[in-house]
């Protein structure tokens, strides 16, 4: 059974048993206001005529009304029977007489059980009769003589219950049918957004649209509030599986680039071996007639080129752990360190890096007292990173390094008067196995250094800026928030 039919179940349930209860109600309070007033009136009648009854020479009941109370019998409608159980003779009222009306008798035993007012159908017509033991005593014995009836017609009482009755019950069955038919109605307009939701789930599921909402203009109720939960829940959905997919795009990219970058050394390092492998062997038909200091010096030569693809290669797989470990959301322990002795000590090594350009670092004295929190190795990498990759692109001319304070960061500026990028270059230089087109090749690396450092900066809390121009070199500028501290003595 769907929700819809279970809410107008419930409601109409309800609804009945409430309308069932007051119509009782209702029914029993008229009823008890209708028969009221005749109950009373016949007490009053029995009382009054009892005191009339008397017996005969021959010890029968003998029923003498007063001409008044025949005209009020009259005017009244109320008739009046008493009867003889030992003689069995009726004496009746006169209206009785003219319209030859007889009221059953009970007998003595069940007139003493049940005393009082009863409802009585003769000839079709309802009567209420109030029904009086006559209690005599002979020679010291009291017995029931007879028994006096005194009774009204209720065809009007019985004519207004019937009507209402009637009006209670259609009332009930045209109420139940309104409320089943409005409750199946405003129970539908009231599903309708639910269905909606489940047309929009069922549409996501069989496509590939996860930009589909459900439509909604109602208040903001209980659905309202639910279909603003779905939504948001859809949109935060298609949003993590656009990440999702991205995330795959770049991984695959990833894959790609590693695969090739990786291919070359592997290339050369066999390309090596078969040529060694050729060279020393005896017996080979391949092998070439060349002396022994020759065959010693090539050989030399193809080992110191298997160790630098071999480094170039330790390079990549520890960059690409580096990665990784970023990928996976892996955080870096910060704790106060002291910036110049960190950048000093920077300066001092990166004098023996293989070089062309002139190293020239600046005075570093304005880091005295300054703390950042980070981490010692990862801040030295991210250094080494932008004063290797400035090294590299520099040919000839110069390399520095030097700090600026701003604002409660301070700046760590790496310059080189290198070959310099275009400007629509800077956007990419930090994606992974990015180098720009000219210099692909040409200059060696695999394109994963800034990177790397990117992560270590973002890592920090900090943020890098570059200027840069064709030809005239590039500058990188990585700013981190500081801590002061008191100067070092």
């Amino acid at each position: 059974m769907s929700i819809r039919l279970k809410l107008t179940a419930w409601y109409s349930g309800i609804l009945a048993a409430v309308l069932i209860f007051w119509g009782v109600v209702i029914y029993a309070f008229v009823y008890f206001n209708s028969y009221q007033e005749v109950e009373h009136q016949l007490a009053q009648k029995s009382n009054k005529i009892l005191s009339q009854i008397n017996l005969n020479f021959f010890n029968q009941l003998n029923l003498n009304l007063d001409p008044f109370t025949e005209i009020e019998l009259q005017g009244s409608q109320i008739y009046i029977q008493l009867s003889d159980y030992e003689t069995g003779n009726n004496n009746r009222s006169n209206n009785m007489e003219k319209v030859n009306l007889q009221f059953p008798v009970m007998s003595a035993e069940r007139l003493l059980r049940e005393p009082g007012i009863t409802k009585l159908y003769v000839n079709g017509t309802p009567f209420m009769v109030k029904q009086d033991p006559i209690i005599v005593k002979i020679n010291g014995v009291s017995s029931v003589k007879g028994v006096l009836q005194v009774g009204t017609v209720v065809n009007s009482q019985e004519s207004l219950l019937e009507a209402l009755r009637n009006i209670l019950v259609f009332g009930w069955l045209v109420a139940m049918a309104l409320a089943i038919t409005s409750g199946l109605i405003l129970a539908r307009k009231s599903m309708r957004p639910l269905v909606n939701v489940i047309d929009a789930a069922n549409k996501i599921q069989s496509g590939d649209d996860l930009s589909v909402r459900i439509q909604y203009t109602g208040p903001k109720d209980e659905i309202g509030r639910l279909i603003e939960t779905v939504n948001n829940m859809l949109e935060r959905t298609e949003l993590s599986f656009r990440g999702l997919e991205e995330t795959n795009a770049a991984q695959r990219r990833f894959v790609s680039d590693a695969s090739h970058e990786l291919r070359t050394p592997l290339t050369t390092i066999r390309g090596n071996v078969d040529f060694l492998k050729k060279l020393w062997d005896q017996e080979g038909d391949d092998r070439p007639n060349l002396d022994e200091e020759m065959i010693k010096q090539m050989s030399l030569e193809a080992i110191e080129d298997m160790a630098d693809e071999g480094k170039r290669m330790s390079r990549l797989i520890s960059d690409m752990l580096s990665l990784a470990r970023a990928d996976t959301g892996q955080r870096i322990e910060l704790n106060p360190i002291p910036l110049q002795i960190l950048v000093k000590e920077v300066a001092r090594r990166a004098q023996f890096l293989d070089r062309e350009a002139d190293w020239l670092p600046g005075n570093l004295s304005i880091l005295n007292g300054i703390y950042v929190n980070g981490s010692k190795d990862y801040l030295q990498q991210m250094l080494f990173i932008f004063i290797e990759n400035a090294f590299k692109y520099t040919p000839e001319g110069s390399v520095t390094l030097d700090a600026i304070l701003y604002k409660g960061q301070v700046g760590l500026r790496i310059s080189d008067t290198g070959i310099g990028m275009e400007r629509d270059e800077v956007p990419f230089i930090f994606d992974r196995f990015y180098r720009a087109d000219e210099s692909r090749g040409a200059t060696p690396g695999i394109g994963l250094g800034l990177s790397i450092a990117k992560w270590i900066i973002e890592e920090h809390n900090g943020s890098v800026e570059v200027v840069t121009r064709r030809g005239e070199g590039t500058t990188f500028i990585v700013w981190l928030p500081v801590v002061f501290a008191p100067p070092i003595e």
